[in-house]
């Protein structure tokens, strides 16, 4: 049944296998901060997944601080067919959460970062980092081709070019992250540093 599935999934939440929650400092600013791991069937959301994202958001929210997501996905875990495609709603809804308790939600958009994943949390932060050259997009380019039976423009989906479109906001060097996010969370939390 869905209740036994998502007891299970609860459980496994806590695993390393799905997303890894940390709370801490980020440049002098504390935050709850989520890492999918691409290792594990591709970074895949699936039932355990969007658990741990929920889970993250409400301990963001408990805490009064902000949420820091770093996407790494191939999309929605098509193993677990509708039961996958429903994290997409409930992981919207805990962003919704964090939105009502006005807190920041930033994205970090690591390669690569498509299907139900882009189509959900990693598309609805208050901000959108990416780093160098990370392809982020729903459909990858070549099933995009073949359905518009088009050639894509140079850099298609990659982050330097969604940056130009204003699909996403900076792009970051993983050596620059602590201090652009301190910067970017301290900012949107109401501190007294300089804005990013």
């Amino acid at each position: 049944s869905y209740k036994d599935r998502l007891n299970a999934a609860r459980k496994a939440a806590g695993r390393k296998d799905t997303m890894a929650i940390g709370y801490g400092s980020v440049g002098g600013q504390k935050a709850v901060v989520i890492v999918q791991d691409f290792t594990f069937m591709g970074g895949s959301l699936g039932m355990a997944a969007g658990e741990a994202f929920i889970k993250a958001a409400r301990e963001a929210v408990a805490r009064k601080v902000p949420l820091v997501c770093f996407t790494a996905a191939g999309g929605a875990r098509m193993q677990e067919g509708a039961l996958s495609l429903m994290q997409m709603a409930r992981t919207t809804l805990a962003i919704e959460e964090l939105k009502s308790a006005k807190l920041p939600y930033v994205v970090v958009l690591t390669d690569p970062t498509t299907g139900g994943v882009t189509a959900s949390y990693a598309m609805l932060g208050d901000v959108h980092l990416a780093e160098p050259g990370a392809l982020i997009g729903f459909a990858g380019p070549r099933v995009i081709e073949a359905t518009i039976r088009e050639k894509l423009p140079p850099g298609f989906q990659r982050a330097e070019y969604l940056q130009e479109k204003g699909m996403v906001d900076r792009v970051v060097t993983r050596a620059d992250l602590p201090q652009v996010l301190g910067r970017i969370l301290s900012m949107l939390m109401g501190g007294n540093r300089q804005a990013a």
